[in-house]
């Protein structure tokens, strides 16, 4: 898995209040995305909602998922955002990291 993630780039793009995490594996066309709209802040902070995690069967199993969940929480601790998770993949990850609970809204 160490080898995929080098060759795996995600890049975020705003779309309109929300936005998509985009992963792109090299040499494979499909993409992986994660999806999040604005949610009502909580505790002083704002909050977005992961929506939907979505990795073709093409480049599942090579831990894409995983690491839009990981530049999601990565963005939010720089960011100062918190996460809820609507997207059952994403509140699985989130309950698996302790470390991460905090960011949880």
């Amino acid at each position: 898995m160490d080898e995929t993630r080098a060759e795996l780039t995600i890049t975020h793009h705003p779309e309109g209040r929300g936005g998509r995490y985009v992963a792109v594996l090299a040499g494979a066309a499909p993409q992986g995305h994660l999806e999040w709209e604005p949610g009502a802040a909580q505790r002083g902070q704002p909050v977005r909602i992961a929506t939907h995690t979505v990795v073709p069967r093409a480049i599942g199993g090579r831990g894409v998922a995983q690491a839009l969940v990981a530049r999601l929480v990565a963005d939010a601790t720089a960011q100062g955002f918190l996460i809820r998770p609507q997207c059952s993949y994403v509140a699985r990850r989130l309950a698996e990291r302790p470390d991460w609970a905090a960011l949880i809204a």
